[in-house]
C-alpha cells in the first residue's frame, strides 16, 4: 500500500483538479499555453512544496528550542535546464526571519537540521539540483 495518494482529474483546457487529502489544488497553464491561468504550474508547485517542507521543519525546531520569532518567510529561486525536459538545475532558498540576535545561531541550526536531516522534499531536490541556502535576519 502506498504511503501517499493524490487523485488528479482533467477539467478541460490545460486545467487539472488535484485532491490532496481534503484539499483541492487547481493546476493550470497560462492562456498562451492553452490554459486559463486558474492555478499554478506543476514545477512551481514543487518549489512551494520545498518551502512548505523546510518551513514546517524550521518552525517546529524553533518552537522546541523556545525561540521567539516573527516575519518568517522563504524566497526560493530556481534555474531551469536549457533542454527538454526542463528540470531545475540550481535552487536557492533564502530564509528571512526576525529573531533576537542571541537566537540567530539557533535559527542557523534549525535550517541545517531541516536541510540535512528532516526535509524529505529538500533531500529529493538535492538528487537533481544544486541547492544553496541563505539566512537573512531582520
Amino acid at each position: 500500500m502506498a504511503d501517499h495518494r493524490v487523485i488528479t482529474r482533467f477539467e478541460g483546457g490545460m486545467r487539472f483538479n488535484s485532491q490532496v487529502d481534503n484539499h483541492t489544488i487547481i493546476i493550470d497553464t497560462p492562456e498562451n499555453d492553452g490554459g486559463t491561468n486558474m492555478g499554478p504550474r506543476p514545477k512551481k508547485l514543487m518549489l512551494s512544496s520545498l518551502a512548505g517542507c523546510t518551513g514546517i521543519d524550521v518552525v517546529g525546531i524553533l518552537n522546541k528550542m523556545r525561540v521567539e520569532f516573527s516575519d518568517f518567510s522563504m524566497d526560493i529561486e530556481a534555474d531551469l535546464s536549457d533542454e527538454s525536459p526542463k528540470t531545475y538545475t540550481d535552487v536557492k532558498i533564502t530564509y528571512i526571519i526576525k529573531v533576537k540576535e542571541e537566537d540567530q545561531e539557533k535559527v542557523k541550526k534549525a535550517v541545517m537540521l531541516s536541510k540535512e536531516k528532516y526535509c524529505g522534499v529538500s533531500a529529493m531536490f538535492s538528487q537533481f539540483a544544486d541547492m544553496d541556502y541563505e539566512i537573512l535576519f531582520l
